[in-house]
């Protein structure tokens, strides 16, 4: 996270007033303004396999990519395949396999696979470059959370732990089905509650885990948030595993990162280092005036999202960008 904090900041700014959206505050994707009624939301994300089956891996890529588009309350529109494959180890069906799961995704995202671009490498790699629409008035952008606000979370965390676990051989394929379902679901209905309900901020969690992405929102918004650990959503197992030890070397760094900007009282070490554990196509973390927290709760159960859980609140700006309790 520190590394790519510091490359992103001393890149040349873009001028163009049409920009509506740019790196400037780590927002899920750009956006560029076409006209008063539409602007183009653009992404590109891709990964090597978390999981044997092709089939999912292609899934789980998929929905992780257009999940950018949701976080900005876009609609995706087409997406490229963006393909690393070794096709002179591997035979060539199991990048069809990947390509299938891919466009299953795409397709229920109500998206067109456009076209894409390969190229020889020594490991297996599949992503999407996303195109989505959004009406210009109506972006979702981190950096507009209040304070008062509530912030709601809408898939629970686990999915790095989980992964790393069955790579490492520590649990059975089975135990990955959760994870599994939890990251190829799409945010498409988290995106449709937020914009029903009204939010004021949003992002999706990825990489950085919650406390990151969490942080990443507080910066834009020149705010503190105040997590409640103990009603955050995890996984079957996840906690168990990381106190054996099994966490992802993202959760040792975003923690690095944030240093003092984070204050944790009396909140266990290890569910923590849960929080700051890297997520694959995670969940919507949504801000909200607190006397519509009920209204987004109930829009997200009626779309069937994976949690509809009120995590934090947003509060005045103070030393640490982050407070966990």
């Amino acid at each position: 996270m520190g590394a790519l904090a510091h490359v992103v900041r001393n890149m040349p700014r873009t001028a163009d007033p049409n920009l509506l959206v740019g790196a400037d505050h780590f927002d899920d994707a750009g956006v560029y303004k076409l006209d008063a009624s539409t602007a183009i939301v653009l992404t590109v994300d891709f990964f090597p396999p978390l999981v044997d089956d092709p089939f999912e891996f292609g899934r789980i890529a998929a929905a992780n990519s257009l999940s950018d588009i949701y976080a900005m309350g876009g609609r995706a529109l087409a997406v490229l395949n963006i393909v690393g494959f070794p096709d002179e180890d591997l035979p060539v069906d199991i990048l069809g396999e990947i390509l299938r799961g891919g466009a299953e995704r795409v397709a229920a995202a109500g998206a067109v696979v456009a076209g894409g671009h390969s190229v020889r490498d020594s490991e297996i790699k599949f992503g999407l470059s996303v195109t989505g629409l959004v009406h210009p008035d109506r972006i979702l952008t981190n950096g507009g959370a209040k304070v008062g606000d509530v912030l709601v979370l809408t898939k629970p965390i686990g999915s790095g732990i989980l992964t790393t676990a069955a790579k490492k051989n520590l649990i059975l394929e089975s135990d990955l089905a959760e994870a599994i379902d939890v990251m190829t679901d799409l945010n498409r209905g988290a995106c449709e509650a937020a914009l029903e309900v009204g939010v004021h901020a949003a992002t999706d969690i990825t990489g950085f885990g919650l406390i990151g992405h969490a942080h990443e929102m507080a910066e834009a918004s020149g705010v503190t948030i105040e997590i409640d650990a103990k009603c955050v959503p995890l996984m079957a197992r996840s906690l168990e595993l990381a106190r054996g030890g099994t966490v992802t070397r993202a959760a040792g760094s975003n923690l690095e990162y944030l240093g003092e900007r984070l204050a944790s009282k009396n909140v266990d070490e290890t569910l923590v280092k849960v929080l700051a554990d890297a997520q694959t196509s995670g969940g919507l973390l949504l801000a909200v005036a607190r006397d519509r927290a009920d209204a987004l709760v109930a829009a997200l159960r009626k779309r069937h999202t994976r949690a509809a859980a009120v995590v934090a609140r947003v509060a005045p700006k103070s030393a640490n960008t982050i407070v966990i309790s």
